[in-house]
């Protein structure tokens, strides 16, 4: 697979959406903004790989949602040119002991919380552009790896655009993720609480971090399934904590919901 798509032929713009399948509302507008920015002749594609190397022990790699026939038809029906699923054998040596990694951006947020989940995630993306070499990429707002990626693409000089699309969410305004479907109905009625959260903060006018962060957690504390990970108000290209609201900020959070973790995000002011 990984030789035939290298050795593809095309003279057209190429675009991926990387995904770990489990495909939804959310990818599907990856796929439509990835067409935009080819061209109706020009090609997307979309890989599909649930990457080991981003699953820390004890995470849910083994249970991560696979439904392979439903992510085919989903693609085939969304037109998308190229699909790329590799086998981790096949994109992983046996004695693989080459990694990428990124050393500031994911000392915090995702990165303090996970460790070594993005040197997986960073490994894994510069694979898939070595091997599938696309003009531009797209990903997703909610998962806020995007910042490490661009970092990345700029250090390592990779001529690739990184497109980031807002966060889909469903009709509750919970952000669509292919782990939403862990929830149980209990759980995914309280799982609203983080939209209801995010938005308090963007409505108050609050501009001092601590004052913000509390008053995220006093909104999520009303429910008690929600257990929080981290919440904090960040620079948007640093990740860095701020101690007050100003342009590029962003107020992230991550949360346990029994054993399910989610993330979200919100741009403020």
């Amino acid at each position: 697979m990984i030789a035939e798509a290298q050795s593809r032929q095309r003279s057209k713009p190429s675009v991926l959406v990387p995904t770990m399948g489990a495909l939804h509302k959310a990818h599907l507008e990856l796929i439509r903004v990835a067409r935009e920015h080819a061209g109706k002749d020009g090609e997307v594609a979309v890989s599909i790989f649930v990457n080991p190397l981003q699953f820390e022990p004890g995470s849910d790699y083994e249970r991560y949602p696979r439904p392979e026939k439903a992510d085919e038809e989903f693609c085939r029906n969304a037109s998308v040119d190229l699909l790329f699923r590799p086998a981790a054998e096949e994109l992983y040596f046996e004695d693989c002991s080459a990694y990428v990694g990124e050393a500031s951006l994911s000392s915090v947020l995702e990165g303090k919380s996970r460790p070594g989940h993005f040197r997986g995630v960073c490994t894994v993306v510069a694979k898939l552009f070595n091997i599938l070499a696309p003009d531009a990429a797209v990903f997703g707002e909610k998962d806020f790896q995007l910042a490490i990626v661009r970092r990345m693409v700029r250090d390592l000089n990779f001529k690739i655009d990184i497109i980031a699309v807002p966060i889909v969410r469903e009709g509750d305004g919970l952000a669509c993720s292919s782990r939403n479907q862990y929830l149980t109905a209990e759980e995914r009625k309280q799982a609203m609480i983080l939209r209801k959260a995010l938005l308090a903060a963007k409505n108050s006018e609050k501009t001092s971090a601590r004052e913000i962060v509390d008053l995220v957690r006093k909104v999520i504390s009303e429910v008690s399934l929600v257990k929080i990970d981290y919440v904090d108000l960040v620079d948007a290209e640093t990740l860095r904590s701020i101690d007050a609201v100003r342009p590029n900020s962003r107020l992230a959070l991550a949360v346990f919901i029994g054993k399910t973790r989610l993330i979200d995000n919100i741009r403020l002011p």
